[in-house]
């Protein structure tokens, strides 16, 4: 497989806005997936069928994965054919650009959530 590099996305600031709590839900996951294993980021994800799916940064010698690929990966592999809204857990100022394409293969209108390790809002990605 060829080397892929996908530029990372800007977070809009938020706007005050509550998450529904579908969406604060997979930021706890999320934060759950991180703090289990130390991980740099945490992500998780819900389907079309509102299944969720968690995970955390894999870095080994032989394979990196971020966490919202991973949470991805999992979805696809367990039959989604569609995202309804993703959210990451990171220390990052921007989304990384896997993470983001990884959510847009199978959610290309799904609102990817970032949040600060403590769980804060700090933006949502739409595009």
């Amino acid at each position: 497989m060829p080397d892929q590099t996908f530029a990372g996305a800007a977070v809009p600031a938020t706007e005050g806005g509550a998450l529904s709590a579908e969406d604060a839900k997979l930021v706890t996951l999320a934060r759950s997936a991180r703090a289990r294993v130390g991980a740099v980021e945490g992500a998780a994800v819900r389907d079309q069928d509102g299944r969720t799916y968690a995970a955390a940064t894999v870095s080994l010698p032989s394979l990196a994965v971020t966490a919202l690929q991973l949470a991805v990966a999992s979805a696809a592999a367990s039959g989604a054919s569609r995202l309804e809204a993703a959210a990451v857990v990171t220390e990052a100022s921007e989304l990384d650009g896997a993470g983001h394409a990884a959510v847009r293969d199978l959610g290309t209108e799904a609102p990817i959530h970032v949040a600060a390790p403590d769980g804060s809002l700090l933006g949502s990605v739409t595009a």
